[in-house]
């Protein structure tokens, strides 16, 4: 079964060349052949990636009078892009259509990607909208929402490919990549990130633990960064007025990937609240990089412990928002979107998404379910 993406018909339309940045997994390859290029180069397979190593004109002569260029896996020779940008420069030059899950090995290879000339675009796990019908909460919140995966009904088989998943992840992109030398210290640290995901940073306990250099943990949190495999969530302000914590809350990009680095699937009762945050934030993310769109993520927490999980600025709105794993609410959860209202003082929207399957109000705060919640921040 194929799920039809948001961005696809973006880019079957795109009349420039673009690169598509996403995370393992997350169906790049499958969207990009699926707009049929006339030529594909996989440089994933050993032998195409040592042959354009080897020849960086290589290029040139594959190209021939194919108009559309399938080149997977670009950050593996980030030199490529030179070529590309050589060709892009010549008359009645191929559309290249390029993939990469590393904007860490672009940078670091130099590409050389001049504004106007290729158009970068985003892909996250499947939406809520993209999925319809045949999105289950319950399965979400276990599986996540890599395509491969949630569409696996075989428990037995989609565990295994999620408890693989960091091992796949530390030898094709950290060990495969030369992203660092240490890959055991980096594999502790993994580990400890992923059980520390959706907290704030702290550099000083994730190195304690991993039993890491602060630097080090530092460097291996931008490589998770760089790599798409986490992402990190901003204070929303600096005040002289209230002092808030000005440390980034940071999240794994799939549920499903978080529960298979700790190997726990289960939905109990001390694990829904975090992996419902999860989900909701993931979501809103799928939903705007499909439609490639500006969004502005931020959480508020004040010294004192008040606290907002998410502020979403889209377009001239503002949402804050309390996620909360309940199918009740009272006026008591409504305590620090009170406080973070006295704080900004503007017009926003205050919002509670909750585990309800009917929308309230109370102290004419929104309290809605999930999929009322997304139409909500979503609509055009």
């Amino acid at each position: 079964m194929y799920i039809k993406r948001k961005l696809q018909m973006k880019l079957a339309s795109a009349r420039r060349s673009y690169l598509l940045l996403g995370p393992r997994q997350t169906g790049k390859s499958t969207l990009i052949r699926f707009l049929a290029p006339e030529l594909e180069i996989n440089l994933s397979d050993e032998e195409t990636y040592v042959a354009f190593l080897r020849d960086p004109g290589l290029l040139k002569q594959r190209i021939r009078n194919a108009k559309t260029v399938f080149i997977d896996e670009i950050q593996r020779i980030p030199s490529l892009l030179n070529t590309v940008q050589y060709l892009l420069d010549r008359e009645n030059s191929p559309k290249f259509m390029l993939t990469g899950s590393s904007a860490r090995k672009l940078k670091r290879g130099q590409a050389n990607l001049l504004p106007g000339r290729i158009f970068t675009y985003e892909i996250g796990p499947l939406s809520y909208s993209e999925l319809g019908d045949h999105f289950d909460l319950h399965f979400a919140l276990q599986k996540g929402l890599l395509p491969g995966i949630y569409l696996e009904e075989d428990r037995e088989t989609w565990t295994k490919l999620l408890r693989s998943y960091a091992i796949t992840y530390l030898k094709e992109e950290i060990q495969a990549e030369a992203l660092t030398r240490n890959l055991e210290g980096f594999s502790r640290f993994f580990d400890v990130a992923c059980s520390h995901s959706g907290d704030f940073v702290d550099f000083t306990k994730f190195a304690s633990l991993a039993s890491i250099e602060r630097m080090s943990a530092k460097r291996y949190f931008d490589i998770l960064i760089d790599t798409l495999a986490v992402h990190a969530i901003e204070p929303f302000a600096k005040s002289q007025r209230v002092r808030l914590v000005q440390h980034p809350r940071f999240y794994l990009y799939d549920v499903g990937v978080l529960n298979g680095a700790l190997n726990n699937f289960e939905t109990s009762n001390d694990r829904i609240g975090k992996l419902f945050e999860h989900l909701v934030i993931q979501l809103i993310r799928s939903e705007m990089q499909g439609r490639d769109e500006e969004i502005r993520f931020s959480v508020y927490r004040t010294q004192t412990g008040s606290e907002v999980d998410l502020i979403v600025e889209r377009k001239r709105a503002m949402y804050a928002i309390e996620i909360k794993a309940t199918t009740k609410i009272n006026s008591r959860d409504l305590r620090g979107l009170r406080n973070f209202a006295s704080y900004y003082g503007k017009a926003h929207t205050p919002l509670v998404i909750y585990l309800g399957d009917h929308p309230a109000k109370i102290d004419e705060v929104e309290i809605l379910p999930l999929p009322m919640a997304l139409a909500l921040l979503t609509s055009e």
